[in-house]
């Protein structure tokens, strides 16, 4: 009795947590216009400047007036920062950065999606400038 009594713990943190993910996709949004804003980066810079509170403010006061509303964070870097994985990682560190400065503005990090896009994302082959897409998605 009292082994199980030292395994019940072990046992129930070895279970899947019972956490709400929220499920929704970020496929496209770089075509909504509407409640979406860029910060831009320093080339191969991944922080997140004070500048971009200025511009992730409005977005995030939003979200906060409607919690069903989530948030897709793209991730850029340009032609000059590297090559393929190189721009890719790049690309994911500037998603994450603005992902966890909106965290920290009172975003519930479940309602944020940050992802990386490179030139191989999209058929069409645009390169994007440093920086990160920020889009607030409308409401289900």
């Amino acid at each position: 009795m009292k082994r199980l009594a030292l395994a019940l713990p072990l046992i129930l943190a070895a279970l899947p947590a019972k956490a709400q993910v929220r499920e929704f996709s970020c496929v496209g949004v770089e075509r909504l216009q509407d409640d979406a804003a860029t910060v831009t980066f320093a080339r191969n810079a991944d922080r997140v400047g004070s500048d971009a509170r200025g511009v992730l403010e409005p977005l995030a006061e939003l979200a906060r007036g409607d919690r069903e509303r989530n948030i897709c964070v793209l991730g850029f870097a340009s032609a000059n920062e590297g090559g393929a994985q190189t721009g890719a990682r790049l690309a994911a560190r500037r998603a994450r950065a603005v992902g966890l400065e909106l965290s920290r503005m009172g975003i519930e990090r479940d309602r944020i999606r940050a992802e990386a896009r490179t030139r191989g994302f999209t058929r069409s082959g645009v390169d994007r400038r440093a920086g990160a897409l920020i889009v607030l998605l409308p409401s289900p």
